[in-house]
């Protein structure tokens, strides 16, 4: 992506949509986390290609499982977080914050892979099957009708927030 940010609609979406078996925080910093290769690759002035090992199927799996380790003691933090944007947020297991780290990258990289010219998704393989599936302006208005979608899971979410709280208020009054 040109952007960073166009990749929160469609992982907006999906993280929201199946947080009963995704970390929501996990899955979309996951979507932005594997764009630190690029900015590395920028800022050190390495040259191109600028998306390389970890934009890929492999280097997904090892920078997922990084973040997912990684994420763990951030938990609470995340349950913060996620309560300020009114959120419901269980403890994940440490399966789940790995398996929500490698799918969040995939979905980063497959998206980049159809939008960038360099992009190996079957690195060490030079294949470049998706790219160009769409237009680059397709992939662009893609991301940003994700975003708008993305209200719907949400609105869904930020429901069972307060179900769940009242729910929770009643009990202790009791």
């Amino acid at each position: 992506m040109p952007f960073p940010p166009y990749h929160f609609g469609p992982s907006g979406f999906v993280a929201l949509t199946f947080r009963k078996w995704i970390d929501v925080p996990v899955f979309m910093l996951a979507n932005v986390a594997v764009d630190v290769e690029v900015a590395v690759i920028a800022l050190f002035g390495i040259g191109w290609p600028s998306h390389r090992f970890c934009h890929s199927i492999a280097g997904g799996i090892v920078v997922g499982i990084a973040l997912g380790l990684m994420a763990y003691p951030f938990m609470p933090v995340f349950k913060w977080g996620m309560n300020l944007i009114k959120l419901p947020y269980q403890k994940s297991s440490l399966k789940k914050l790995i398996i929500s780290g490698i799918l969040g990258v995939w979905l980063h990289v497959f998206i980049d892979a159809i939008y960038h010219w360099d992009l190996r998704i079957f690195w060490p393989s030079n294949a470049k099957p998706l790219y160009h599936l769409l237009t680059q302006n397709q992939v662009k208005l893609g991301c940003l009708i994700f975003w708008v979608l993305m209200i719907i899971p949400y609105i869904f979410a930020v429901r069972q927030y307060y179900k769940k709280k009242t729910t929770t208020n009643t009990t202790n009054q009791q």
